[in-house]
């Protein structure tokens, strides 16, 4: 029986992806293929969204997470920041709400210096947002532009981060330029009207 700390390193190592990750099954909503209806959340949040793209983030072997975009027709790549949209995503195995906190908060430190008291205020805010989550979880970002961040965990409201540079930063993990996952940013973006 494995003890509590080699679990314990083996999560963090999980949530240390970029090293060793890839983008599988990414897709877009193809041609001829039915249209994926919205979780019930994002049809009450953004109404007329529409799925732009998914993939699914990996570790060696290991599944993390499937990853999926919804937007409305007013998205466009080059402003990602400055228009409503949800980020799905349906975890393939457990993580701790503070471990999850940590790793969007180095993440977000991808696109630039984040002030420590910021860096400690956000931590608290996803640390209430954010439950531990199981196999099989699956939790929705909703960016309302210049106000706020929404989260919800298998359709039920967990929390919002009131904080536009937050809600910028948080969601730009996946779609800035400056992501550590580049080829997931393409499979969410590939159904994206101006291309990624």
């Amino acid at each position: 029986m494995r003890d509590r700390t080699t679990v314990d390193s083996q999560r963090r190592a999980l949530l240390a992806w970029p090293l060793a990750c890839s983008a599988l099954a990414s897709h877009g909503p193809a041609l001829g293929r039915s249209t994926p209806t919205p979780p019930p959340e994002i049809r009450s949040e953004l109404p007329g969204a529409r799925l732009l793209g998914s993939g699914r983030l990996t570790f060696m072997l290991f599944h993390v997470y499937d990853a999926r975009l919804w937007a409305g027709p007013e998205f466009a790549v080059a402003r990602f920041d400055q228009v409503p949209l949800a980020l799905e995503l349906e975890y393939g195995r457990g993580f701790d709400s503070a471990d999850i906190a940590e790793r969007s908060i180095e993440e977000m430190q991808r696109s630039g210096p984040i002030a420590p008291e910021k860096v400690t205020r956000w931590m608290a805010a996803m640390k209430q947002a954010f439950p531990d989550v199981a196999e099989g979880d699956r939790t929705t970002g909703v960016q309302l532009p210049g106000v706020a961040a929404r989260f919800f965990v298998n359709g039920n409201f967990t929390g919002e981060i009131r904080d536009p540079e937050f809600t910028r930063l948080f969601f730009g993990i996946w779609l800035s330029v400056r992501t550590s996952e580049p080829r997931l940013r393409e499979a969410l973006l590939a159904g994206a009207p101006n291309g990624s």
